[in-house]
């Protein structure tokens, strides 16, 4: 879909809002993912039966394993990750189309002026 040329500064805005938009929301999935894994943490760190650090890590492990809410969530940060590089190549597309609109609009400003000078010069 071509845009008129005026018409793409507000179309890069909202695609750069959108952006922002999917970034909020991985911040987002990511602080909860935190929270999950704090809580995978608290629950290892109460374990005495767990000797050394492989231990404890292997356990973590098995925790976050077991949890669905935080095998949806690192599903959902895929997705939104996924869903903001292509936001991010919707956007740079739009900018690129921008330039390439100014560029044509440029020349034909500049081949009308040309067509000008030329008549002026025949007199006509």
């Amino acid at each position: 879909m071509k845009l008129r040329l005026g018409q793409y500064p507000a179309a890069i805005a909202q695609a750069a809002q959108h952006v922002n938009e999917l970034e909020q929301n991985i911040a987002e999935i990511r602080q909860h993912l935190a929270r999950l894994e704090g809580n995978a943490d608290m629950v290892v760190a109460f374990e005495t039966a767990l000797k050394n650090d492989n231990q404890r890590k292997a356990r973590r492990f098995e925790v976050l394993q077991v949890n669905h809410e935080y095998s949806h969530a690192i599903d959902a940060l895929n997705r939104a990750a996924t869903e903001k590089a292509n936001a991010l190549a919707h956007l740079e597309h739009l900018r690129n189309e921008f330039s390439v609109a100014k560029l044509e609009t440029r020349l034909t400003i500049a081949q009308q002026l040309t067509g000008l000078e030329s008549r002026e010069l025949v007199g006509l």
